[in-house]
């Protein structure tokens, strides 16, 4: 009998979470009894790290660790080492927590996407999801960071991070693709919090780094002039190679109005999108993408 109140006594004090401000002199068996809004939601982790080698001129996996709910899939690819990262919790609420970790090493190309779009779901209150990605990048290895879109829905609470670190001959290319909120099913991020946070390193120095959040009402901030006009979806692409400067102009075009490239640096670029809704950001951010990887888009991204 000892045993299992001691084993309850720890349940409790792994699993109570006091509401802001509150203070209390309760046992945590008591708050165990109380209405679940004093509760932890159950919470979905997961980690997965992957890294590619060169062998015999093709690129192979060279490390992998996976746990929890993320799954990692490698699609048949003589070029390079393609990766697919799959959530299998079904999407990001208060509480998850998610961790990537990635290395293309020397003289390999590896490429990173997901199976299909991530969507942040409604979280209780008090409870953030978090994504955390570290990338790194050895001698003139290659890597490309190509998620699917990220679905932000009203009352999602997520906060992300993505760490880049290059050598000084590594090339790197990422899109981040967001929606906010499914356009055709008329839902509206009226209430949301969405921190995302990106650095890029190369030879031991930041040459990139960026910061977007959403607190609050997403849909009226979007629909200011000076933030999104209107729009309900929106990319950040980042190129880091030496021919950066010379797609400039491609880009430019293909992105159109709504959309803006430039140069910060010698061989690095920077692009933003704008559009109404998700269709109309793959319009424009394919064709980009399939010049950006020589047409070698992950299949996904096509389905």
């Amino acid at each position: 009998m000892r045993q299992a109140a001691g084993q309850l006594w720890q349940l409790a004090r792994t699993h109570v979470r006091l509401l802001p401000g509150e203070i209390t002199n309760r046992r945590p068996f008591d708050l165990l009894m109380q209405p679940a809004t004093l509760l932890d939601q159950p919470r979905a982790i997961g980690s997965a790290m992957v890294s590619s080698k060169l062998r015999d001129g093709r690129s192979c996996i060279d490390g992998l660790r996976q746990s929890g709910s993320l799954k990692l899939l490698f699609p048949r690819n003589n070029d390079l080492l393609e990766t697919t990262l799959i959530n299998t919790a079904g999407g990001i609420t208060g509480g998850d927590r998610f961790e990537v970790a990635a290395t293309a090493r020397t003289g390999s190309r590896l490429t990173l996407t997901t199976q299909a779009a991530e969507r942040a779901y409604r979280a209780q209150a008090g409870q953030v999801g978090r994504v955390r990605t570290r990338l790194t990048v050895e001698g003139d290895g290659q890597m490309q960071w190509l998620p699917q879109e990220t679905i932000l829905y009203d009352a999602c609470a997520l906060s992300r991070r993505l760490d880049v670190t290059l050598s000084d001959q590594g090339r790197f290319l990422m899109v981040e693709p967001v929606l906010f909120g499914r356009q055709a099913m008329g839902e509206e991020p009226r209430s949301i919090l969405f921190r995302d946070r990106v650095s890029i390193r190369q030879a031991g120095r930041l040459i990139y780094r960026d910061g977007v959040t959403f607190d609050g009402d997403a849909a009226a901030a979007l629909d200011r002039p000076a933030i999104g006009g209107g729009a309900r979806a929106m990319a950040n692409l980042v190129l880091v190679a030496p021919e950066a400067e010379g797609l400039l102009p491609m880009i430019r075009e293909t992105f159109g109005a709504t959309g803006g490239a430039s140069l910060l640096a010698n061989g690095l670029l920077v692009a933003r999108l704008l559009a109404s809704d998700g269709f109309e950001l793959r319009q424009r951010m394919i064709p980009v993408l399939e010049q950006l990887t020589h047409h070698k888009l992950p299949a996904n991204w096509r389905l």
